[in-house]
């Protein structure tokens, strides 16, 4: 018996409004606090605030954004709680403090 083929069904296209908001929203335009990263990247520029390498579209995946407390919920619209960090200096971000406590314990 030959395989059935089922064909695609009518899509609904959004209206041109919904459509809009859904680019707005893709691209992070909201006022909430949702997308920082995005709000953080245009308030401090696509730069990585510890080595200075800069970024554009095709490497923008590379940067990303430290929160200063160390609390992600903590995302005052000013961007005070963020910094722009590429994934090399955010990993040494977070892992100097291990290297610490390890070397302390090492020499003890």
């Amino acid at each position: 018996m030959a395989a059935r083929v089922k064909r695609p069904g009518n899509v609904k296209l959004p209206s041109p409004e919904e459509a809009a908001a859904l680019v707005k929203r893709m691209r992070g335009d909201l006022n909430d606090n949702s997308n920082y990263r995005t709000k953080s990247i245009k308030i401090h520029g696509p730069v990585c605030a510890k080595c200075g390498r800069e970024f554009d579209q095709s490497n923008m995946g590379l940067l990303t954004v430290h929160h200063k407390d160390g609390n992600h919920n903590n995302n005052p619209p000013d961007g005070s709680n963020w910094e722009n960090l590429c994934a090399h200096c955010h990993e040494d971000e977070h892992s100097r403090g291990l290297l610490g406590e390890y070397l302390s314990k090492k020499q003890d």
